[in-house]
C-alpha cells in the first residue's frame, strides 16, 4: 500500500495518495501495531503539505492520536512539530500554538522536560507573533501552573518578554528576541521570535496599563 501511495505521488494523483497511506495504516492498525500505523500517516502528510496541507494537517493529527492512543506519546513529538511548522506555514498561528501545547502535554506524560518546556515557550512565542498578547499572557499562567515550567530558563525568558511587552519596549523585544535563549527551538520559531514585535505594542501597553487600574485581588489568573 505505502509502495502504491509513492507511485500516486510520482504520478501527481493526490487523491491517491491520501487513500493508500491510510489503508496502510488501517492495515497495520487491525495487526495491533500502532507505531507502523501511525508512520504510514505520517509519509503521506509529508508528501501531501505542498499540494493539500489541509489533508496533511489531518494526518498529522491522526498519526498523533493512534501513538497517544498506544501510550507511545514520545515517538510523537516530531509529529507535533511538524504539524505546527505547517500551520505557521499557513498562517494559522492559533492552531501551531495548540499543537505545541499539544506536545508540551505529551512531554508532561513522559517526564520530557525540556521538550515540554521548550513546548511552552513556542506556543507564548507564536501567540505574540500573531498580535495576540491577551492569549500569550493566558498561555503563559496556564503553562505557570506546571512547577517544571515554572522553575525553567524558558519561563524566565517568556517572563521578561510579556515584561516588555506590556511595558511597550520593543527594543527590549527585540533584543530577546535575537538572545540566545531561543536557539534551541525549532527554527521555525526562532525565525517568528526573531520578527518580534508584531502588532501594537502601544495598545497592549494601554491594556496591561488599565489591567493594574482594575485588578480584582480575588481573582489572579
Amino acid at each position: 500500500m505505502e509502495s502504491a501511495a509513492a507511485l500516486a505521488k510520482e504520478l501527481g494523483r493526490w487523491n491517491e495518495v491520501s487513500d493508500f497511506y491510510r489503508r496502510a495504516s488501517e492495515l497495520c492498525r487491525e495487526c495491533g501495531r500502532a507505531q507502523p500505523a501511525s508512520d504510514a500517516l505520517a509519509k503521506g502528510a509529508s508528501a501531501l503539505e505542498e499540494k493539500s496541507p489541509e489533508e496533511a494537517i489531518k494526518m498529522y493529527d491522526e498519526a498523533c492520536t493512534i501513538l497517544e492512543d498506544d501510550g507511545k506519546e514520545q515517538m510523537a513529538f516530531d509529529l507535533y512539530r511538524a504539524a505546527a511548522e505547517l500551520y505557521i506555514k499557513m498562517e494559522k498561528y492559533s492552531d501551531a500554538a495548540a499543537f505545541f501545547l499539544r506536545l508540551g502535554s505529551a512531554a508532561d506524560k513522559c517526564n520530557a522536560m525540556n521538550s515540554q518546556c521548550k513546548a511552552y515557550l513556542s506556543a507564548i512565542i507564536i501567540y505574540l507573533y500573531a498580535h495576540d498578547f491577551q492569549q500569550a499572557q493566558k498561555c503563559y499562567n496556564d503553562c505557570s501552573e506546571v512547577q517544571a515550567f515554572l522553575n525553567s530558563d524558558q519561563n524566565r525568558c517568556a517572563t521578561k518578554l510579556l515584561s516588555a511587552y506590556e511595558e511597550g519596549d520593543a527594543e527590549e523585544i527585540k533584543r530577546i528576541g535575537q538572545s540566545s535563549a531561543f536557539n534551541h527551538l525549532d527554527h521555525v520559531v526562532i525565525r517568528l521570535a526573531r520578527k518580534l514585535p508584531t502588532g501594537d505594542l502601544q495598545a497592549i501597553k494601554k491594556a496591561a496599563d488599565d489591567g493594574e487600574d482594575s485588578l480584582d485581588e480575588d481573582d489572579l489568573t
